[in-house]
């Protein structure tokens, strides 16, 4: 099996359309988990950000949801031999999941591509194309999953993240904090790490760097994620 190795789980993904990546990673490190008794992955494919989340908050129940069966079965393997096997897995579309609590946090890598060429492989669309859930569908059922306190906390690419900054706030969601993520100094940021409410918030905005100028890792990337990775 092509497994990731982090430093307390490994993340097998022979079945999943989609891989581990540095956006899931950035998003696993960055968002925040505060007050976080009841949290919901969104998209779960492997499994990796309910990973992530369980080790920051081990005492948090955590749901993950994944439509695509295949994605369930590595997720499923990956939650049982990590150090939280109590991870609730849900196979089937968040439109019709339902769930008698609120959850204090959510958190998702959600689909973006909605105009762009597809390919063969479909469990690979589903997991890249907006077709089976677009933004304003994604917000709507945060919100129907929500109480007044939860906080959302989405990756997505900057072009991409302004659309669903402004359909959010259509929706009562306000941006509290922003990352926009750029691979080396020398590149436009390519990632917006995202933090939104439904409380009034005033966004407090940064940026962070991947690679420093010698190639290796910045200071502000090994800093963020250096309870993850295996060799940092």
């Amino acid at each position: 099996m092509s497994g990731f190795v982090f430093k307390q789980f490994t993340v097998e993904q022979t079945r999943s359309a989609m891989k581990v990546s540095t956006d899931g990673i950035l998003l696993g490190a960055w968002a925040e988990l505060a007050n976080a008794k009841y949290l919901l992955d969104i998209g779960t494919g492997t499994g990796l950000l309910a990973l992530m989340a369980k080790q920051r908050a081990p005492k948090a129940k955590v749901v993950a949801i994944e439509v695509d069966a295949e994605a369930c079965i590595d997720a499923k393997f990956n939650f049982a031999n990590s150090p939280w096997p109590e991870i609730c897995l849900h196979h089937g579309a968040i439109q019709s999941f339902q769930s008698t609590q609120p959850f204090d946090v959510i958190i998702t890598n959600p689909p973006y591509f909605n105009a762009s060429l597809k390919g063969g492989n479909e469990a690979r669309n589903t997991a890249r194309h907006t077709d089976g859930l677009g933004f304003s569908e994604l917000i709507e059922c945060c919100t129907r999953l929500s109480h007044a306190n939860t906080l959302l906390n989405v990756i997505l690419p900057c072009k991409e993240a302004s659309s669903f900054i402004e359909q959010a706030k259509c929706k009562g969601w306000n941006l509290a904090r922003m990352c926009n993520v750029r691979t080396t100094l020398k590149k436009p940021p390519s990632r917006s790490l995202m933090l939104f409410s439904l409380q009034s918030e005033v966004c407090q905005t940064r940026s962070l760097t991947i690679h420093a100028a010698d190639g290796g890792y910045s200071d502000e990337y090994v800093s963020l994620c250096k309870d993850f990775y295996l060799k940092m």
